[in-house]
């Protein structure tokens, strides 16, 4: 990304920031109260169950709806009255994007390039670069019909960064990629914000968006969850996974130290115990060692993204979020 980086002084380079944003279709509101900040040199994952207003934010900081009502500025420019100044600093990928079936693979990001007002010579230059980074330098010349669902998201990221943007906006960056371009995909992100890249990134997959992004917003119903709810949530009791190299002496040693039944729960993967922190979990971990307990293995059974999302969206949270 030198190209980027050297031409990143033309332009103020800042990132995402969204106040009481909302967004209601025909009286019924989606998006109720999002407030959210994404810096330059950061990646942010957007978090929160179908229908909770992810993509319609996404769309509003893609300067493709209007908001109800809300502040909202993308590279310190506004979606609504500027809609030219943010696509000129923002990449977008969405989740699904269409392409040429006949153009090649190279001449799709070619005349992407086009579009945004690269000349022709800096176009040819910037594709040929832009396929190799995305892996797709074997199909460079094949139309883009051809391509798998993997290829074509590939082929749309390859696309969302041919202006070397400073604000990245991926809903669903990873779908249909196997598991060494996903690798490749979260190296590539990585990279990106060290260069001082904005990242806002959606994604189901809630323990590829752990290895990536250094933030989360949690947004559920349409708000946003507050630092301190996402707190309360991150803190919350989880399960961590035991494994030991005789099986069965993990359960036999957490009853002999007093860990009751309902704490405990034993399947063909180890043993899952409920603690209350990392403080518990490490004090746990001495105890059965100091107790003759070869580990093998001690983690907490889920991420924290997941465990927080699953703590946000237990029944009954509703109007708790703020």
């Amino acid at each position: 990304m030198s190209e980027h980086a050297s031409t990143a002084g033309d332009t103020p380079h800042r990132g995402i920031i969204v106040n009481g944003l909302s967004r209601a279709f025909d009286g019924v509101p989606v998006v109720r109260d999002a407030t959210f900040e994404v810096p330059p040199g950061s990646v942010t994952a957007l978090v929160g169950p179908n229908g909770a207003g992810k993509t319609t934010v996404m769309l509003i900081l893609a300067s493709l709806l209007q908001p109800t009502t809300g502040f909202v500025r993308v590279g310190g420019f506004d979606p609504v009255t500027d809609p030219a100044a943010v696509r000129a600093v923002m990449g977008w990928m969405p989740d699904t994007l269409g392409s040429w079936p006949t153009l090649t693979v190279l001449s799709t990001i070619r005349t992407t390039a086009r579009m945004y007002g690269i000349d022709a010579e800096t176009a040819t230059r910037r594709a040929n670069d832009l396929v190799e980074l995305v892996g797709l330098g074997a199909l460079a010349d094949s139309p883009t019909r051809v391509l798998s669902r993997g290829q074509k998201q590939r082929l749309s990221l390859a696309r969302s960064l041919v202006h070397w943007p400073s604000v990245l906006i991926l809903d669903e960056p990873a779908s249909g990629l196997d598991p060494a371009a996903r690798a490749d995909l979260r190296e590539l992100i990585r990279r990106l914000a060290g260069d001082g890249v904005a990242i806002l990134v959606s994604s189901h997959v809630l323990a590829e968006l752990e290895e990536m992004a250094d933030s989360a917003v949690y947004l559920t119903a349409g708000q946003t969850a507050s630092a301190e709810t996402v707190a309360r949530a991150t803190a919350a009791q989880r399960q961590w996974r035991i494994r030991g190299l005789d099986r069965d002496s993990v359960p036999t040693a957490l009853a002999a130290l007093g860990v009751t039944g309902d704490r405990v729960q034993v399947d063909n993967l180890g043993t899952l115990v409920t603690v209350a922190g990392e403080a518990d979990a490490a004090a746990l971990l001495r105890a059965l060692v100091s107790s003759g307990v070869e580990v093998s293995s001690f983690s907490p059974a889920v991420g924290e993204l997941e465990h927080t999302f699953l703590d946000l969206n237990r029944p009954n949270l509703e109007g708790e979020l703020r």
